[in-house]
């Protein structure tokens, strides 16, 4: 269950496709229970991979987000999508830290 800034609740399902511990995890919103694919006009139908390697004493994170097209992946971005994942990225940093 997720929550918008204005408080809209919706439920979102994901389905890890690949983990690889501390390194790799991918996963993707496009598949329903049973592994049936999702509606195609379905605007969060995504597919990430984060990744992290150590590098100089510190750790390089790289965040991917494939949409099924450039107009949703457009559309996601007007609804704060790259702040969303900033300020997820800030939180593991600090409860690492």
């Amino acid at each position: 269950m997720s929550r918008s800034p204005e408080g809209e609740e919706s439920t979102n399902v994901a389905w890890y496709l690949e983990v690889v511990e501390v390194q790799r995890r991918v996963w993707t919103t496009i598949l329903h229970p049973g592994y049936r694919p999702v509606s195609a006009d379905l605007l969060f139908s995504i597919t990430a991979v984060i990744e992290m390697a150590f590098v100089d004493g510190g750790t390089a994170y790289t965040a991917t987000a494939m949409h099924g097209d450039p107009e949703r992946g457009r559309k996601h971005a007007d609804l704060g999508f790259h702040e969303g994942w900033g300020a997820a990225l800030e939180q593991l940093v600090v409860l690492v830290s």
